[in-house]
């Protein structure tokens, strides 16, 4: 029986839940990387780095590669790009909405 729509979409969001693999996909979504170069970007441990790597490859976002004696890895689904930019698009709408409340609010105190 195929999986509803909602659940594979939660499925993906908790994918996305980390904050490693979302930095590890805005490194990627600027260039494809090698492992010494998201290992130096992070400041994690190397075995934590492999096992955030290791949900992105099985949920199929991201492939590795091997160039001479290093592992690269890249994005595999191009349209990460743009979920990225749509997520800090989002974050910036709910800023302000909480700013202007914000300022409702002060305005209400001071009234």
């Amino acid at each position: 029986m195929p999986v509803p729509l909602y659940e594979a979409k939660a499925e993906l969001f908790r994918t996305l839940g980390h904050p490693v693999r979302i930095r590890v996909l805005e490194l990627l979504s600027e260039r494809d990387h090698p492992v010494h170069e998201l290992l130096a970007d992070l400041g994690i441990e190397a075995s934590a780095l492999s096992q955030q790597l290791a949900v992105l490859r099985r949920t199929g976002l991201v492939r590795q590669r091997r160039e001479g004696g290093e592992v690269v890895y890249s994005l595999l689904v191009e349209d990460v790009r743009a979920l990225l930019a749509d997520g800090r698009s989002l974050l910036r709408q709910l800023a302000e909405s909480r700013d202007d409340l914000i300022r409702e609010l002060d305005e209400a105190a001071n009234s």
